[in-house]
């Protein structure tokens, strides 16, 4: 089954993290075997393993801050640095297009080419399969100097924009944090409405998430966030939340980080002995029972984001075992259609809604 995955931090790990993703997650957990860190030589992304896995579409970020509080690889002393980083994240998913690895998607033409292109390569199971689509979003707002340069980003195939990160940013408070909206932050989310840039609201506080809501008419989504009812943390979603994103239409990619996926997990400390995808299959429920529908759930994974197979469901290898999520579906008494949906249909269909004419 074709799997539509709405967070992955592609350029970040093949830059910050010096990751050749052309090369197999074996092999490069093998040139990290002696590097030291959290999540080294523990990798599950690759381009190898998305085709393996039928990752057909990625929703793949930009993500550089500049928060006034460094942390290595994500944050930058200043906006000019977090907009060079953020470029060169930019010309590195070009230079994979270039080379014929990838598919830059920015309009619904292009996505409906890719994904019959895909399926017609799945269903025939012969020749050269297509390359893996990649629809930019930026994680957090920083790199953008100011909502007067949104144009430009537009025109550089920026289409999906998560305001916040962790603690405060230029633009919204995010996790960990009660802060709302700065003044750029409102000014920001008005132009990305005129724009058509869908809102993802992952990493809101609660505050920034109910004020953006009021100044952006459009599509809102979640890329990667998981149930506050399941594990009681201000990261994931309340039930009023999650009922807002799919008023808007909107869909949530329930995320693998297992701290999000089970209570109690502490980072760096507890074991993910015995936290499986079972548990991403408990949050996707929790979302289509809330809403009364299929129509609101899928996947976003964040796998590599900044941690690996330590602090991933400890029945996945790689990513190509996100298939796995089929058969757990269907256990629960999900129909064909239901998890087709899930595992990629809602993606495209909003991203059909967002880029068509008159769509909101």
């Amino acid at each position: 089954m074709l799997i539509v995955d709405a967070h992955l931090d592609l350029a970040w790990n093949a830059l910050q993290w010096n990751r050749d993703l052309t090369c197999s997650v074996n092999t490069i957990r093998t040139c990290e075997a002696a590097v030291a860190g959290k999540g080294r030589g523990q990798n599950t992304v690759a381009l190898p393993e998305l085709r393996a896995g039928r990752v057909a579409l990625c929703f793949g970020t930009l993500l550089a801050r500049s928060t006034g509080n460094p942390v290595a690889h994500i944050d930058f002393a200043t906006p000019e640095q977090a907009y060079g980083t953020a470029q060169g994240q930019l010309a590195y998913y070009r230079a994979l297009e270039a080379a014929a690895q990838v598919k830059i998607i920015t309009d619904a033409a292009a996505l409906n080419a890719h994904i019959q292109a895909w399926a017609e390569w799945d269903a025939a199971g012969v020749g050269d399969e297509p390359p893996i689509g990649i629809v930019i979003s930026m994680e957090s707002a920083d790199p953008i100097l100011s909502p007067d340069q949104l144009d430009d980003w537009w025109a550089q195939g920026i289409r999906l924009i998560g305001p916040a990160h962790y603690g405060m940013g230029r633009y919204a408070g995010g996790t960990s944090v009660e802060a709302g909206l700065t003044p750029l932050g409102r000014d920001l989310v008005r132009r990305m409405a005129e724009l058509g840039i869908i809102l993802d609201s992952t990493h809101f506080s609660d505050r920034a998430f109910w004020e953006a809501l009021e100044i952006y008419p459009g599509i809102v989504i979640a890329s990667h966030n998981n149930c506050r009812k399941l594990v009681p943390h201000q990261r994931q979603f309340s039930d009023d939340q999650i009922r807002a994103i799919a008023e808007r239409g909107g869909v949530l990619g329930v995320a693998l980080d297992v701290w999000m996926l089970q209570p109690g997990f502490i980072k760096d400390v507890s074991s993910n002995t015995g936290i499986t995808l079972s548990a991403a299959a408990d949050h996707i429920d929790y979302i289509c029972q809330l809403t009364g529908s299929s129509r609101h759930a899928g996947i976003g994974s964040d796998l590599d984001g900044g941690f690996g197979r330590e602090q991933s469901p400890g029945d996945l290898d790689t990513i190509a075992d996100l298939q796995k999520l089929a058969e757990l579906l269907a256990r629960r008494g999900y129909t064909n259609g239901d998890i087709a949906a899930i595992m990629h249909g809602n993606w495209v269909a909003l991203l059909h809604r967002a880029w068509s004419p008159g769509s909101a």
